[in-house]
């Protein structure tokens, strides 16, 4: 066993690692998981502009992936219902009803221009060797979009998971070009079936977002609904609305739905139902309304880090500046070397030097005059001048040279030099060139992905509040209490939410659901929904030697159906008075004995501290109480004794 207890852990934790770093958590980077990294590499080198069979795609994806071809296809087809990078070709699914895609051999795919011109740059493309070793896969792809915060992601990996939600293309963008011009930025989500969205707990990412269906009022019975929320399909917002139904929450007519490439679901209230309390109802009992936890973790420096939105966004936009510095250091090294190259070669042509190549026996001499003749203009090249660049010359065609025009070979070298002197210019200034750059992608590309979702802070709707009350009797004689029992000493009206309390006279007590009919027992004293705010009011004998002790206090903590006691059980104890608020005047009666000198005295509990209900409470009186009665009750205060005067019998 000693070796195998180090063997488990090596083990466990490369595949902890495996899975959080290689399958279920993001990149940082480029916002992707490996299988999707791998789709998108895979459609680039496939890429001829035409539509391409998803099965294709997922078969040459393989030779990438190690995990089977069905992962692929369901994450091509999530990649292409975010609408950013694959253009899609037949039936993708429906994430409005819940659909699923059909196969992949009926579906076809191609990557979109946005996708071409933000995700892909071979010479930027750091690449590792495939699991097989047979091919190349990029560790990362140069993406110049937060592709994490725009696509939202979920994942679950061992011991942890992501949750992060999708965001506005064009407000993302701006929220950049903000944090280029050191200006404050928010975002908030953005959901591609729309709805309406509470981010009031929102924290930049993290913490959890409140979304409800948009519903709208069309007849005095009729509400529609147009969008679903987040997360919710047509399908499961029926089943939900059903499942209340049937729990009998509310009551509906009938329930239709007309969704086709809008959703349109119809439901129809019951007569002498408002339509506004129905629409509080289905926001407390269905899918119309839900909340939605989030939690942003990505890989970072190859390890999962809890990140915010804003730090992500910073940490892509920095990225995507140091990619454009990138490409801007390559196209000037291509523009400085085929300037060196097109000027050595106007010299070459324009001063016949060529034709000093009749009187060389060989090769190398041929090389050594025109490295010689080429030492005139190496002070305004660019780059020294080496062997290759003179066999470059060499090997020019006649045709080339007889055909060669000065003048058009000199605009050549003009527009070369004002591409250099451009982009020197644009690496001084890198933000204000990014800026640019975002804003022509946004002009770009904008239009195609407006705001879908509204932002608007909802009403607290407490299921307690808005559930159907029903009316609730208490037999005290026979000892019953519930909704079924028909008659009794006193009624309360409570929906399924409400909790109940009851107090038999030992001082014994529980916290229960409101029950259909229960048998509480005939010593039961007190009954009343619970109220944890409540003042409860309490004066017991403590035991045979009849002294008494009072105090106040609240039904705060409980475990329901679970037996509590408010003050010890000893022989002999049991609860003399038991009211609720304030404002009660009392009248204590000693038990008579020789010498006493008082047979009563005032009692006001509202002197008393409002203590734990575990409490002891404090003594009434050294001398052994007999009877207690109530004296006065300031009208205006909730009380409510339990118990008759005469406590004696």
């Amino acid at each position: 066993m000693r070796y195998l207890k180090p063997l488990m852990d090596q083990n466990f934790l490369e595949y902890a690692s495996y899975v959080i770093k290689d399958r279920a958590i993001p990149d940082i980077v480029d916002g992707l998981k490996p299988v999707q990294r791998r789709i998108m590499h895979t459609m680039k080198e496939m890429d001829d502009g035409k539509f391409c069979k998803v099965a294709n795609i997922v078969g040459d994806t393989m030779k990438l992936h190690p995990h089977g071809d069905a992962s692929i296809g369901s994450a091509l087809v999530v990649i292409a219902n975010k609408e950013y990078f694959i253009e899609k070709q037949g039936n993708f699914g429906n994430l409005l009803t819940g659909d699923p895609a059909s196969a992949p051999r009926y579906i076809e795919a191609r990557l979109t221009p946005l996708a071409k011109e933000a995700l892909f740059n071979s010479e930027l493309t750091e690449y590792i060797d495939s699991y097989d070793g047979r091919n190349k896969e990029p560790v990362a792809l140069p993406s110049k979009l937060p592709v994490s915060i725009l696509f939202g992601a979920e994942g679950i990996a061992v011991g942890m998971s992501t949750r992060i939600l999708p965001h506005n293309f064009n407000e993302v963008i701006k929220a950049q070009i903000a944090f280029l011009n050191n200006r404050p930025f928010k975002l908030l989500p953005d959901f591609f079936n729309g709805g309406l969205l509470d981010a009031e707990q929102y924290e930049d990412g993290n913490g959890k977002v409140r979304v409800r269906a948009r519903i709208e009022i069309t007849d005095e019975k009729i509400l529609t609904v147009r969008e679903v929320p987040f997360g919710v399909t047509t399908e499961s917002l029926i089943q939900s609305v059903q499942d209340a139904v049937n729990k009998g929450k509310f009551k509906l007519s009938s329930i239709n739905d007309f969704t086709a490439e809008k959703v349109e679901i119809e439901l129809k209230a019951t007569r002498g139902m408002d339509v506004e309390k129905l629409l509080k109802l289905l926001f407390a009992f269905t899918q119309c309304e839900v909340s939605i936890s989030v939690n942003m973790l990505l890989i970072q420096e190859n390890q999962p880090a809890q990140l915010s939105v804003s730090e992500v966004l910073r940490y892509n936009t920095l990225r995507l500046k140091d990619l454009l510095k990138q490409e801007l250091l390559l196209s000037l090294e291509q523009a400085r070397r085929k300037w060196h190259l097109r000027r050595m070669e106007m010299y070459f042509i324009g001063e016949k030097i060529y034709q000093k190549l009749e009187a060389c026996d060989s090769y190398e001499e041929a090389l050594e005059v025109v490295g010689k003749a080429l030492l005139q203009i190496e002070s305004v090249l660019h780059y020294p001048i080496v062997q290759d660049d003179i066999e470059k010359l060499l090997s020019l065609q006649i045709k080339r040279i007889s055909r060669y025009d000065q003048k058009e070979s000199q605009k050549e070298l003009d527009k070369l030099k004002v591409t250099i002197s451009s982009l020197n210019k644009s690496l001084r200034d890198i933000t204000s060139y990014t800026i640019t750059y975002l804003e022509k992608i946004k002009d770009k590309y904008g239009s195609d992905f407006p705001r879908r979702t509204k932002i608007q802070i909802f009403d607290e709707i407490r299921v307690q509040d808005v559930a159907e009350k029903q009316k609730v009797c208490w037999d005290r004689k026979e000892g019953f209490l519930g909704m079924n029992v028909k008659s009794g000493t006193t009624s309360f009206y409570c929906s399924a939410y409400d909790k109940m309390v009851f107090i038999r006279k030992d001082g014994s007590y529980q916290v229960i659901r409101v029950p259909e009919k229960q048998f509480l027992g005939k010593d039961v004293i007190f009954v009343d929904k619970l109220n944890a705010k409540t003042v409860h009011n309490v004066i017991y004998w403590e035991g045979a030697s009849r002294v008494c002790y009072a105090k106040r206090f609240r039904v705060e903590k409980f475990i329901l159906d679970r037996e509590y006691n408010l003050f010890p059980i000893k022989k002999g104890a049991k609860i003399l008075h038991l009211s609720q608020g304030e404002g009660i005047r009392l009248e204590i009666f000693f038990v008579p004995a020789p010498r006493i000198r008082k047979s009563k005295e005032i009692y006001i509990l509202d002197d008393l501290a409002i203590k734990g209900i575990q409490a002891r409470g404090n003594k009434v009186s050294s001398k052994s109480v007999q009877s207690v009665k109530v004296t006065t009750v300031m009208p205006e205060q909730a009380q409510m004794p339990s118990l008759p005067e005469d406590t004696e019998n």
